[in-house]
């Protein structure tokens, strides 16, 4: 199991992650327009390779998500510095990743929607007009790496409403909205 993280620095950057079909973009534009957050959904900053790959079917590699991440962390550090908190939605799926977008940034946090395979490859098999195809779910639960006891990472379940999944990441991660 792993730890609760501390609440939300002000401001706090806060990356919502899981596999595809959890429902990331879903909860992280909830959360950011309930706190007043700045939001941006992970895939749009991925490499116009990367789209193309992934909508022929093909699985990305650590090599191929590298600038992705990058991109990614950039996002959080410009919110950041502009004294900003900010929601992003990026997958995380291994271990590597997120110590990537986590080391030198005390104050990210990390969000993982968590479900039953059944809910999200239900969910990802209703899907209409997202470039990427079902056949990838399979490749994102073999990479997935799940939480170790040292990382502090909020578990979120995504079988309830939206609603009440966002009110349970502000209430356990103390998030405060943004002045107007």
């Amino acid at each position: 199991m792993s730890r609760t993280p501390s609440p939300a620095l002000d401001p706090a950057a806060i990356v919502v992650m899981g596999v595809a079909g959890a429902g990331k973009t879903t909860v992280g534009q909830a959360l950011a327009t309930h706190c007043g957050y700045a939001f941006v959904d992970g895939d749009a900053l991925h490499p116009a390779a990367n789209i193309a790959k992934m909508s022929a079917g093909q699985p990305l590699t650590d090599a191929d998500r590298a600038p992705w991440l990058a991109k990614v962390a950039d996002w959080m550090d410009a919110r950041l510095a502009e004294g900003r908190s900010g929601v992003v939605t990026c997958s995380a799926l291994k271990r590597k990743y997120r110590d990537e977008l986590t080391l030198g940034r005390p104050a990210v946090r990390l969000v993982l929607l968590d479900g039953s395979r059944e809910l999200i490859e239900a969910r990802v098999a209703k899907r209409t007009g997202h470039f990427w195809p079902p056949g990838l779910l399979e490749t994102q639960f073999a990479d997935f790496e799940p939480p170790g006891p040292d990382e502090a990472i909020l578990v979120i379940d995504v079988a309830p409403p939206v609603d009440i999944q966002v009110a349970e990441i502000v209430e356990r991660l103390a998030l405060t909205p943004a002045a107007a």
